[in-house]
């Protein structure tokens, strides 16, 4: 049982996360899981003495034993990695409101883990990619609808949830649109002709008013349409094309960013364009690019061999 003193703590830094920081619902639900989970460890591992006092007095050895703790019970080192960064910047917060040093808590060594590489497709499978969605429909309308959806994600380097979050005032497409993306930050992404054309095709031919702040993308019953639809039809249209299980929705906005680097491209744009809050998580690109590099050396190089 958590002590009242540092339930009361969570609740006023979860609060001021969402308000203030404009973390999405779905982050700051994962910081109360991780930061409650370790809260907990603290109550069994420290007994009576596990109130908010105590977070100022954390010894190494404590957070190490709460991270062996997690191993132990099969947490990845990259969950942990995140739950012990929720953890820093909870007792952060606790220390700057309590005068303490949190000091033991923030230089904890995250533990290392391998940096999974986005698996993009090249440009010739892409293409086959929105052309084989459209044929898996029997209805015209519906085919239509997840070769539009596919299309943004892969010429506009949408989210899927981005997609599927537009409603009809974003008709007619105009050469760009403003997307809300992950903490409710706004970009502007251009809209490239082959886009607009998909979506105008779709929107004539939708059974369903687009008008308005009604979803654009449509169910077959005229509710929002299902992200888990859109995962499906690319799985059937992967099978038919021999393409790997990492050709997912996600993999199309992988390709658009990794295809713009290719094409010369910089970062910065680049991070943008994706609603990358860090240019590191944009970085990892560049890594795709040299792993590709290496294998075509590898391949080609008479040395090499």
């Amino acid at each position: 049982m958590i002590s009242s003193g540092l339930r009361e703590a969570l609740q006023r830094w979860l609060a001021e996360l969402s308000a203030v920081g404009g973390r999405a619902p779905k982050t700051v639900d994962a910081y109360r899981t991780d930061v409650s989970g370790f809260l907990a460890f603290l109550q069994a591992h420290l007994g009576d003495a596990a109130g908010i006092v105590v977070l100022g007095k954390l010894a190494t050895r404590d957070m190490r034993a709460w991270m062996a703790h997690e191993r132990g019970r099969g947490v990845s080192a990259r969950s942990l990695a995140r739950s012990l960064s929720a953890v820093k910047n909870f007792v952060g917060w606790v220390a700057e409101r309590e005068g303490f040093d949190p000091s033991t808590v923030l230089m904890t060594r995250s533990p290392r883990f391998q940096n999974k590489l986005p698996r993009p497709l090249d440009v010739s499978a892409a293409r086959a990619m929105i052309d084989t969605v459209e044929l898996q429909a029997t209805t015209d309308w519906v085919a239509r609808r997840d070769a539009a959806v596919v299309t943004l994600l892969y010429g506009c380097g949408l989210r899927i949830s981005e997609a599927l979050a537009l409603t009809g005032d974003a008709l007619p497409l105009g050469d760009v649109m403003r997307i809300v993306g992950k903490g409710g930050k706004e970009r502007i992404v251009p809209v490239i002709p082959a886009a607009r054309r998909t979506i105008d095709i779709y929107a004539e031919s939708c059974p369903f008013d687009l008008d308005g702040a009604a979803p654009l993308f449509r169910g077959v019953r005229g509710g929002t349409l299902n992200p888990r639809l859109v995962q499906k039809v690319m799985e059937k249209a992967r099978a038919q094309l021999g393409l790997p299980a990492t050709a997912t929705p996600h993999a199309m906005r992988h390709s658009f960013a990794t295809h713009l680097l290719n094409a010369g491209g910089d970062l910065r744009s680049i991070q943008e364009l994706l609603g990358h809050a860090s240019l590191s998580t944009t970085q990892a690109y560049t890594a795709v690019d040299a792993a590709r590099l290496m294998e075509v050396y590898k391949a080609a190089h008479p040395r090499a061999q």
